[in-house]
């Protein structure tokens, strides 16, 4: 059974996101608050984490980061705030994607199916795919991992398809719309900025921002020399 961790001092809001999970067949686990929520995530070892930024005891973003160090888990943050730059700094630390409060319940529902989609297609296609090879980047599609100058580098779920949907269209420019549809799916309502947090995170990990090219205006482009 797939297993929800929700992170949340709202009962009201805990309640809410339980009611529509629970009738989807996940077992959700819950916390209110911050250090409860992280011992509950090293436990529970969930598939998912549903994560408020406001908590007591340490804020979901200290949660996060904390929780970053020793684990790839797809995390939504849930927050009050509405400015753009809260919503970047969630995703910079290593939020996959974010809810603003009040939000639709169902609309978190179709999220969490979409992201539990692709991670299951991901952990399914094992031992196929085959590999994606260039000058200095190689990328095993089926066992999901990543070789820089024969390297092993980590990627996050969404870090991992990013790149390799841009490397499967190497040369080609594509545009956020195009990178949001093929790797958030068509249930994404989010900010567009999503893509570029995340991409700003693979080209760190590459070490060489050239690999992955921004042409302004129009999108990205993996420019690795293919063998």
């Amino acid at each position: 059974m797939t297993k929800i961790l929700v992170i949340d001092d709202e009962p009201s809001i805990v309640n809410l996101v339980q009611a529509y999970l629970k009738p989807e067949g996940y077992e959700v686990f819950t916390a209110v608050d911050g250090p409860s929520g992280l011992k509950a995530a090293r436990a529970f070892k969930p598939d998912l984490i549903i994560l408020d930024v406001m908590l007591p005891g340490m804020d979901g973003l200290e949660l996060l980061s904390k929780l970053r160090r020793e684990s790839e888990v797809y995390v939504i943050m849930l927050t009050a705030r509405t400015e753009e730059t809260d919503k970047i700094v969630g995703l910079s630390v290593g939020a996959d994607d974010y809810v603003t409060k009040p939000f639709s319940p169902r609309e978190l529902v179709a999220r969490v199916k979409a992201a539990l989609r692709r991670l299951g297609a991901g952990a399914g296609s094992s031992g196929e795919g085959g590999v994606l090879s260039f000058r200095h980047v190689r990328i095993d599609i089926g066992a999901r991992q990543v070789m820089v100058d024969d390297v092993p580098i980590e990627l996050t779920a969404i870090e991992f398809d990013l790149l390799r949907t841009l490397a499967e269209n190497r040369g080609r420019v594509l545009s956020r719309e195009q990178l949001l549809e093929k790797v958030w799916g068509g249930e994404y309502f989010g900010e567009m900025r999503v893509v570029d947090v995340h991409l700003g995170h693979v080209r760190s990990k590459l070490g060489n921002p050239e690999t992955i090219a921004t042409v302004r205006g129009v999108g990205y482009r993996f420019d690795d020399e293919a063998l």
